[in-house]
């Protein structure tokens, strides 16, 4: 079959926790999804003019020839999703992250294929539970022309695309506009920035090209995160690994005392761990009043 390019909006889903939930009961679980897609899923597919490309297992990857169509098609499942599960234990939801992108695609009979794709399922792999991240491109397009409210996440770096992605996470309120997506004037007055120290620990990165580090350079994390929270009077937020399957070493900012990341300019896209024998490097860090300081 010939293959042709073309620009289309691409969706990425999955079930977060599906291993979870199908190790507590498979078949119920099973149920449930084919239920979901039956009665939520395929008709919002259809109803915004989406194609489903291919199902894997938990996952869903749907293209659509508008974005607009694609980002009202993602809010209104996931709106939906919120309010069919809000009676179930939480333990025993079923909650979708999803990813959305715009951008070249090959299409090779019914199966697409390029980095459009990649990075949309990169984005889904960001999101949390019940949420939606969105690469900027789909940001831009949209914000004028649905009542939306975006947080900007900064530049990522995922794995397998050259450059970092600026990412938007979708923001899911109360007082939802027509399309099901928070409006964009926010009524909440803006954060003030507290009388106390700053401090960002950023991921390590495994210069040592064994990927045996990998869990040495997270582990060094951790514990510097730990020591850092019991210090009342600092003011911080660290980097965790959003998933640990390797084709998802992506990063989320995360408080280590409570919402600090408001406050905080990064240093960069992250620290560099150097390991020789028992002797390690530690990565920089950067304080918002003295600025970049690095430790051995």
């Amino acid at each position: 079959m010939s293959q042709t390019r073309r620009l289309a909006a691409i969706l990425a889903a999955d079930v977060a926790g599906y291993s979870r939930l199908m190790g507590a009961d498979e078949e119920g679980t099973l149920a449930r999804l084919k239920a979901i897609r039956r009665e939520l899923g395929d008709p919002k597919i259809k109803e915004h003019r989406g194609r489903i490309v291919k199902t894997t297992g938990d996952g869903v990857l749907v293209e659509f020839p508008s974005v607009v169509d694609a980002v009202r098609c993602a809010v209104e499942v996931q709106r939906e999703m919120a309010a069919r599960d809000a009676e179930v234990p939480e333990a025993l939801r079923i909650e979708f992250r999803m990813g959305i992108n715009l951008g070249d695609i090959i299409k090779d009979g019914r199966d697409i294929y390029g980095d459009g794709v990649n990075i949309a399922a990169r984005l889904e792999a960001l999101a949390e539970p019940g949420g939606i991240c969105v690469s900027r491109v789909v940001r831009d397009q949209v914000r004028d022309k649905l009542a939306s409210s975006f947080e900007d996440m900064g530049e990522q770096e995922v794995k397998n695309i050259a450059r970092p992605v600026r990412v938007h996470r979708i923001v899911l309120g109360e007082g939802a506009g027509p399309s099901g997506l928070a409006t964009g004037t926010s009524t909440k007055s803006p954060l003030t920035l507290p009388d106390k120290p700053s401090l960002a620990v950023l991921p390590f990165q495994n210069m040592s090209g064994d990927p045996e580090q990998e869990y040495f350079a997270d582990g060094m994390v951790e514990e510097i995160i730990t020591a850092l929270s019991r210090i009342r009077r600092l003011l911080g937020a660290h980097h965790r690994p959003a998933d640990r399957r390797d084709d998802r070493r992506a990063y989320l900012c995360r408080p280590f005392r409570w919402r600090a990341r408001r406050h905080l300019r990064p240093a960069g896209p992250g620290g560099q761990q150097c390991r020789r024998g028992d002797r390690a490097q530690a990565p920089e860090v950067r304080d918002r009043a003295s600025g970049p300081q690095t430790h051995r």
